[in-house]
């Protein structure tokens, strides 16, 4: 009687373990790595920050257009410190580009996987359109009171402002996150800083965008799409060429403790 208890129990491991070979269970399939863990975890504080982003920053922008209540330095003081509180809250996670000019400039430079990137950019568009959406149902959105991003001058201006303030987002961005002789925990304050002064300076002229996906979501959802080309290249050139400044002034010597991308936010 023993021998035949044994002998069922051994039969129905034996059945088990041919079923988990050959029919995994969805649970396995997207847990059977760590790298896709991490993946998803990386995607989903994408859209999460981006969406607390443009939530946040476009937020104080509808609200003083409607109330006249938070005023033009108070918008950008709300960027600068949305930008922080993500940074320390999602940065060690995704990295928090929250920005597809920040994701495109990290692939040429080989600091994200070109694998991962077009997730990334997914993501903050997804985040982008989801708080654009939000912020509509809440507010009575009319042309006068659109929070998104349009040329207040000629398209060449903002073209050229939108490139000059990318350039130094990303120059700062690439100092903090790239070099150990720069600032190290402060980092997230200094991008944060740098995103306060350049809505200071080109918020009148262009909107101060500096990212693709805070323009494009609330022009998916409004229909508004004058001059949306101007925040796609301008961010994406100035950034680019942002990164390339910094890596040139870089030393060519490496420190044997220099880490390969710290934890940052970026607008």
């Amino acid at each position: 009687m023993a021998n035949k208890r044994e002998g069922n129990i051994q039969l129905d491991e034996e059945t088990s373990s041919s079923v988990d070979e050959g029919n995994p269970s969805i649970m396995q399939f997207c847990c059977s790595s760590n790298h896709t863990i991490t993946l998803i975890q990386k995607v989903i504080a994408e859209i999460i920050g981006t969406y607390f982003l443009v939530f946040a920053g476009c937020g104080a922008v509808v609200v003083n257009k409607i109330y006249g209540s938070v005023t033009f330095p108070g918008i950008c003081i709300t960027w600068g410190l949305i930008v922080m509180v993500m940074c320390y809250s999602l940065g060690h996670i995704s990295g928090g580009h929250f920005n597809p000019a920040v994701t495109i400039t990290w692939t040429l430079f080989r600091r994200i996987s070109i694998k991962e990137a077009p997730l990334y950019i997914f993501a903050q568009l997804l985040g982008s359109t989801l708080a654009s959406g939000t912020l509509s149902l809440m507010f009575d959105i009319t042309p006068k009171t659109y929070f998104g991003t349009v040329p207040s001058g000629s398209n060449g201006q903002s073209l050229v402002v939108e490139i000059i303030i990318s350039f130094l987002l990303m120059f700062v961005v690439s100092a903090v996150s790239t070099d150990d002789r720069a600032v190290n925990d402060m980092g997230g304050v200094a991008v944060g800083m740098t995103i306060m002064l350049n809505l200071f300076i080109a918020g009148p002229v262009s909107g101060a965008s500096m990212n693709p996906a805070r323009s494009i979501g609330p022009a998916l959802v409004k229909h508004i799409y004058k001059g949306l080309w101007i925040y796609i290249v301008g961010p994406i050139v100035g950034a680019i060429a942002g990164a390339i400044a910094y890596n040139f002034l870089r030393s060519i010597e490496k420190s044997p403790t220099e880490s390969p991308l710290r934890n940052i936010i970026v607008v």
